[in-house]
Parts: C-alpha cells; structure tokens; sequence
C-alpha cells in the first residue's frame, strides 16, 4: 500500500499518518515503512541537536500498522489503542533511519484484537511491545 491507499483505511492525515507505505505478507504479518526525514514536528523539542524518535511515537508507528491486519474491517470504522503492554526500547532511531515495523495478530477476543509490533532498523530491534485494540464505528 501506498500513502493514498494506507488512507482508505486509516482515519489518520498529515502530520499523524506516520507510516509511507504497508503491506500484509504471506503469513499475514503487517508490515510498514517509515523513513525518519529530520523535519518531523515531533523531532523540533526531542531533542534540539540531538534529534530521537519519541517512543510514544514509535508506538503509534506500530499501532498505524497494525490496522493493516484489519484493512477489510475498517470502512467507516476508527481504530482505538485499548491498551500498550510491555514496551521496550532497545535502540535509538534518529533522522535518515528507514523503519520496518512488524505487526502480528496473536489473539482476538470479541471486538479486541491483540498485536505484537516490533520496530527495525537495519536489523537491529529498536522497539517492541503488546498492543490491543477495538475497531469501532465512527462517531
């Protein structure tokens, strides 16, 4: 997916779409990609000369693709973070980087689904954490 398909699916526009492109494997693993450019407005105060991606916004990195596991359910629906469990940041991920961030669904229950999301770069395990979430009708 594109940006302009990721916002068929997504409620989220500039400057909080935060991922370029996505797509679902063959295993049903979402995946997303986002290159840090240097510009972003959550950089200006994080920190000044010595720029870091916030981790409450590789979270919602993560969060913007786990909604490619639920791309079918999501016409007229809004994504809700119901929780974000056992977060670690390992690595620091800074302006030039490319992220790959990887989602899989572990379990459903109801109207929840729980997710596993990783963030890479170059390999290196940079974020990685439980998220659940409700997909519900717009209001």
């Amino acid at each position: 997916m594109n940006k302009r398909e990721i916002k068929e699916i997504l409620p989220h526009r500039e400057p909080m779409l935060l991922i370029d492109s996505a797509y679902l494997d063959e295993n049903g693993t979402a995946h997303g990609i986002y290159t840090v450019k240097g510009d972003e407005w959550f950089l200006q105060g994080h920190f000044p000369g010595n720029p870091i991606v916030p981790g409450v916004i590789q979270c919602e990195m993560a969060g913007q693709t786990c909604c490619v596991l639920f791309a079918d359910k999501m016409k007229g629906k809004t994504p809700l973070f119901t929780g974000i469990n056992k977060v670690k940041f390992r690595n620091k991920i800074r302006p030039g980087d490319k992220i790959e961030l990887v989602c899989t669904l572990t379990r459903q229950v109801g109207a929840f689904s729980f997710v596993e999301g990783k963030a890479f770069v170059d390999g290196r395990l940079c974020m990685s954490g439980e998220f659940s979430f409700a997909v519900v009708d717009e209001a």
